[in-house]
């Protein structure tokens, strides 16, 4: 595993998966707040609010505090107007890393990361850097013991999805065309397979192994990103060994 993937299992390793229920609901709303503003404020008719508003149940984000958020995405409510930017760059040992954005305020927030590539042995690049390097995909896990792995790959491609994986652990990651993330999910819950997390990801075309101080680098700039309250996603091309990790 490498990237995005690679880093949730180092959290998980190091006790850092993100407890405050406050940030997360801040996060989850910002993306509410940024899909309702540019799709209108129905999920039936807007694809990318239906799944913001289907990730915010998953999180338990009160229906009130969702509410609010299309209402603010609509102009109905006042509030901050947020800006998606994407910002692309290179950390130690030159691993690729893509840094989703929803700020009211760019200058703060390009000064930030900027900062945190530079203090880690990174660079903050041109916008088309790095992004040729990823492929955005819907990921969908299963975890181990649910189903069948003949089973899950006769429903999970009726359904749509483009391809079905076995994990180390046993379990299974779908993979789908992000248009279609929705559908598999709503196929996969007819059918009665539970799944863990369903989410679009940006799936590095090559990976780039590093270790040793390289990889203290890259491992602090993608905390120091992550704990940015304007950054919504961190998506890198990095692969560490598990002896590394340990």
């Amino acid at each position: 595993m490498s990237g995005h993937s690679k880093w949730h299992n180092i959290r998980l390793k190091k006790g850092k998966m993100d407890a405050e229920r406050g940030k997360t609901f801040t996060r989850l709303a910002r993306d509410i707040i940024v899909a309702a503003r540019s799709g209108g404020g129905n999920p039936d008719s807007n694809i990318r609010l239906r799944y913001a508003v289907q990730k915010a149940r998953e999180a338990s984000m009160p229906a009130d505090n969702i509410k609010r958020a299309i209402q603010r995405g609509t102009g109905e409510v006042e509030g901050a107007i947020y800006d998606e930017i994407t910002y692309e760059g290179y950390a130690s040992g030159g691993v690729a890393i893509l840094v989703e954005c929803m700020t009211d305020n760019r200058q703060r927030t390009v000064a930030d990361v900027r900062s945190f590539f530079t203090k880690t042995g990174g660079r903050l690049g041109e916008a088309g850097s790095v992004g040729y390097l990823f492929e955005p995909k819907g990921v969908i896990t299963i975890d181990p013991g649910v189903i069948e792995e003949d089973a899950l790959m006769e429903a999970a491609i009726e359904a749509g999805a483009d391809d079905v994986t076995t994990q180390e652990d046993g379990g299974f990651e779908i993979s789908t065309d992000p248009g279609d993330l929705i559908t598999v999910q709503q196929a996969l819950e007819v059918a009665g397979i539970k799944y863990s997390s369903a989410e679009r990801q940006m799936i590095p075309l090559n990976t780039v192994q590093i270790s040793g101080q390289e990889a203290k680098q890259v491992l602090r700039l993608m905390d120091l990103l992550e704990e940015h309250d304007d950054v919504q996603n961190v998506w890198a091309n990095f692969d560490i060994p598990d002896e590394e990790i340990d």
